[in-house]
């Protein structure tokens, strides 16, 4: 929740090569107060079924930039794992990009819904509501 003073962030992640939320994805939340600071690691979570991280930690007040880092490696590894349970191996395991990292800007008071679009060879990601 943000307040006057701190700003807030939540995301949630839609694997488009399925059009499911992605489930289990490991993400990282760092911030920092101002451009020539260096980014201090605030917590962890996961995506719940929704695809939802819905218990990222609070913002520190004076927080000017901050940087969500997605292990998408783990996640598509798993899912390829799924896949090939009973089919024969149609590409190389992993993925193209073992990491999403999402760095912006914040202002206090406001929220901060950053949604992320993924498949095996690309993402996307936006500032949502």
């Amino acid at each position: 929740m943000s307040t006057d003073t701190t700003a807030s962030v939540s995301t949630h992640i839609l694997d488009t090569s399925i059009g499911r939320p992605a489930a289990s994805v490991a993400v990282s939340l760092a911030a920092r107060s101002g451009s020539d600071a260096p980014y201090v690691p605030l917590g962890a979570s996961a995506t719940d079924a929704d695809g939802r991280c819905k218990d990222l930690p609070a913002l520190p007040e004076g927080t000017t930039h901050v940087r969500l880092a997605f292990d998408t490696e783990t996640y598509f590894s798993k899912k390829q794992a799924e896949a090939q349970q009973d089919a024969p191996r149609v590409r190389d395991s992993g993925a193209f990009f073992p990491e999403v990292t999402i760095a912006f800007a914040v202002v206090p008071g406001e929220h901060y819904h950053v949604p992320l679009l993924l498949n095996p060879f690309g993402y996307s990601v936006y500032r949502g509501s």
